[in-house]
């Protein structure tokens, strides 16, 4: 009795990571486009997406996720917050939002390896250094445009309650995603 030959067994999770990097970023477009009114300016669900997804997808696949986002919207595609209304692609990037989106780049790796096998309290650290790095990279860029009297008060002041708040909603998504998983 023969047995057909077996196709070569490729691992689930090497299956499956497109497949989330490209789901994530589509959220993390949603999420840009998302505007809530709140004091003293509207907020979008950015911050809350990228962190997020970080912690739950990991490192590796939380930062492809948000460049894939990235790659987007410099192709064109109007998936930055205002977009298409305040520019598309390079344009928009090279605005003075610009630095914002290299920190949500840089925090979304910095986030994912931070919280990996932290409980609910060191996820929480890690989804403050990565806000802090948005902010220290946003604030750098928005340097080019503004006096540096003007930088808190515009890129830091008005944001800072609506980003913590997502952060607060974050971590529950977090905690119930880890809940449901175990």
């Amino acid at each position: 009795m023969h047995s057909e030959p077996q196709a070569p067994n490729l691992s689930q999770s090497a299956l499956q990571a497109p497949s989330l990097v490209l789901g994530a970023a589509v959220l993390i477009a949603v999420a840009a486009k998302v505007q809530i009114p709140f004091w003293p300016v509207p907020m979008t669900l950015h911050t809350l997406a990228v962190l997020a997804i970080s912690v739950i997808l990991g490192p590796r696949l939380g930062f492809a996720a948000m460049a894939t986002y990235l790659a987007a919207g410099l192709l064109g595609f109007p998936v930055f917050s205002g977009s298409p209304e305040r520019g598309i692609g390079l344009a928009y990037a090279l605005g003075p939002t610009g630095g914002y989106l290299l920190g949500y780049l840089l925090a979304a790796g910095l986030t994912g390896w931070l919280a990996a096998k932290q409980g609910i309290v060191g996820t929480f650290g890690a989804m403050l250094a990565g806000l802090l790095v948005v902010y220290v990279a946003g604030l750098a860029w928005l340097a080019a445009f503004l006096p540096a009297s003007q930088l808190l008060a515009a890129g830091f002041l008005p944001f800072i309650i609506g980003d913590l708040v997502k952060i607060a909603l974050a971590l529950m998504l977090v905690t119930g995603f880890r809940r449901m998983r175990a």
